[in-house]
């Protein structure tokens, strides 16, 4: 057993799903989104700042990869089965920090859908069973939290929009790298992705029937999340002031 209980791969305890510190958890990150929100004119005016920023948050979602890995080793348990970055959030994350280094407009068109959307359900419903403050519970969040804070970022100080073209774009790509994350899960009896089944603990996936029919269930749930997403932020506000 690892000397630092809070590191340590055995727990007392499970997380709990909308316990007082998931909520206060997600609270944090929603006020983070926020304070985002109020500086983006003071970043927006400074170049230099907005390298730095977008440096500081690419280093800070290379961290949580990085220190995720360190964990596993840390506790003898990285497999090649569980471990790898082929969870959706783990590829927005690793494809996160490269749009904020080469502000690249076409991993944004992506991220912004794929990324927030995917990380945010994944808040809400985490495949977590560590509860605070446990580092795994402390990385899950911070990463998470860190890939809606990029595309956050690219939007409201880089002036990145996505389009409607933007969502058929996110749907092609999501499905390309479902099929090859299929693929790396015949090859390595894994469940990225949970192409293969659902996750043990809960998750919106309990409301799309049993497998393989939740797979296309989820499709039809991305695609609703993303219309959304570009109607409530950039169609109907655009249509509201070409009314005025």
């Amino acid at each position: 057993m690892s000397p630092i209980p809070l590191f340590d791969r055995h727990r007392e305890a499970d997380f709990a799903m909308f316990s007082p510190s998931h909520w206060i958890t997600l609270a944090v990150i929603a006020g983070v989104c926020f304070l985002l929100y109020t500086m983006r004119h003071p970043l927006a005016a400074s170049p230099s700042r907005r390298r730095n920023f977008r440096i500081l948050l690419a280093v800070l979602l290379l961290l949580c990869e990085a220190g995720l890995h360190v964990w596993y080793l840390s506790q003898s348990i990285w497999k090649a089965s569980s471990s790898l970055p082929l969870e959706l959030c783990g590829i927005t994350l690793l494809l996160s920090a490269v749009m904020l280094l080469t502000r690249s407009r076409l991993l944004y068109s992506f991220l912004y859908f794929a990324g927030i959307g995917g990380a945010w359900i994944a808040l809400l419903t985490p495949n977590l069973v560590y509860p605070f403050p446990h580092v795994r519970f402390l990385l899950f969040f911070i990463a998470h939290g860190a890939i809606i804070w990029a595309s956050l970022y690219m939007t409201w100080v880089e002036g990145f929009r996505p389009s409607w073209r933007s969502i058929a774009f996110t749907m092609l790509i999501l499905n390309l790298i479902a099929v090859l994350v299929y693929g790396a899960n015949l090859l390595l009896g894994s469940n990225y992705m949970f192409l293969m089944h659902k996750p043990g603990t809960a998750s919106v996936l309990d409301f799309f029937g049993p497998y393989p029919y939740y797979l296309l269930a989820e499709e039809g749930f991305a695609l609703l999340i993303f219309v959304l997403m570009y109607g409530c932020f950039f169609a109907l506000p655009g249509v509201m002031r070409r009314e005025r």
